[in-house]
């Protein structure tokens, strides 16, 4: 057996443009953070990904970062908005929105992703939920896939136990109890789906894929109201 956690950490290679909504946010064309899509303008990703708007580019139907496969869009940036109360030492309210300078063409490879509403049942332990991205595949490797891949990861209740009361209500915790699935650097930004709703965006973690110390995400209902504000305010 391979002792080496597979990754995303413990995942597999995704279906090429099976993740739709899925975008990697680049800098001199060299993916830093995962993206969503969650309208053709914009897209929702961590706080801690944030650069200045006139360097980033959104890269959406991207399978492999290393090969030009032709279906990219690569589009640039307008506006960024981080979440006015964002925390770099706590991570709290780790949320950024991206405004794209040209709505993305929705097609059969690109569409956005489903922001869970006021009534999306609330999500309970042992939820099983889906974290997709481009971050390292092993443990203590520098290297990011170039391949995009995904993980089954189960919503974990309790999570202040892991991590010391750091874990707050803008948070969520998901992973495996036992260790080895997990997202991990290169995926910060990136979408956890649960029910087809996207509910996380990828924003800490002590180490990768270790027992006991669940990945953690923003939890995106919680700042509906706040998407809905910026949204609105810019159109």
């Amino acid at each position: 057996l391979d002792t080496l956690p597979q990754r995303i950490i413990g995942g597999q290679e995704v279906v090429p443009y099976s993740v739709k909504y899925q975008a990697s946010l680049q800098v001199d064309r060299k993916h830093y953070c995962g993206g969503t899509l969650i309208q053709p303008q914009w897209v929702l990703t961590a706080a801690h990904c944030w650069r200045p708007a006139s360097v980033i580019q959104v890269v959406l139907s991207e399978h492999n970062l290393a090969v030009e496969e032709g279906f990219e869009q690569v589009l640039d940036v307008s506006r960024v908005y981080s979440h006015f109360a964002y925390n770099p030492k706590t991570f709290n309210n780790d949320i950024l929105l991206i405004k794209l300078s040209v709505p993305a063409q929705i097609n059969a490879y690109v569409q956005p992703a489903t922001l869970p509403t006021i009534d999306t049942p609330e999500l309970i332990g042992g939820t099983s939920c889906t974290v997709s991205g481009w971050g390292v595949t092993r443990i203590y490797s520098f290297y990011l896939s170039p391949i995009l891949r995904a993980v089954d990861v189960s919503i974990m209740s309790y999570c202040q136990y892991y991590y010391y009361y750091r874990v707050n209500d803008n948070m969520i915790c998901a992973g495996s109890r036992f260790g080895g699935k997990d997202a991990c650097q290169g995926d910060s930004g990136g979408p956890l789906i649960c029910d087809g709703t996207l509910e996380g965006i990828v924003s800490w973690g002590i180490g990768c894929a270790l027992p006991y110390y669940p990945g953690v995400y923003t939890k995106v209902r919680n700042y509906s109201r706040w998407i809905d504000w910026i949204i609105s305010s810019d159109s």
